[in-house]
């Protein structure tokens, strides 16, 4: 049991320190935005599989706050640039009817 907690520590730990990279390096929001998720991710499953492995119910509220964040976090970021990004709706950049 302890070789697993251990092989599960060192993956979420690179799958962190990858993604802190990416936070660090990505040249755009949608980057940083997306390493913030997986490093959300990795606090979760490690979060988790420490209940797992200790059998302990209590850190349930906290898995589901963080979890709540987390799709909360993703939304806010994807209409802010949504609502950042110029609209093309035709070639020539003039607005076209619905109807």
């Amino acid at each position: 049991m302890n070789y697993l907690w251990v092989t599960v520590a060192v993956l979420l730990g690179a799958a962190s320190l990858l993604s802190l990279a990416r936070l660090v390096i990505g040249p755009t929001i949608l980057d940083r935005a997306l390493s913030v998720d997986v490093l959300l991710a990795s606090a979760i499953a490690g979060i988790g599989s420490f209940a797992a492995f200790n059998r302990d119910p209590t850190v349930l509220p906290t898995l589901l706050v963080l979890s709540l964040l987390g799709f909360v976090g993703s939304i806010s970021i994807s209409r802010f640039v949504a609502k950042r990004r110029p609209s093309t709706h035709g070639a020539s950049g003039e607005k076209e009817d619905a109807s």
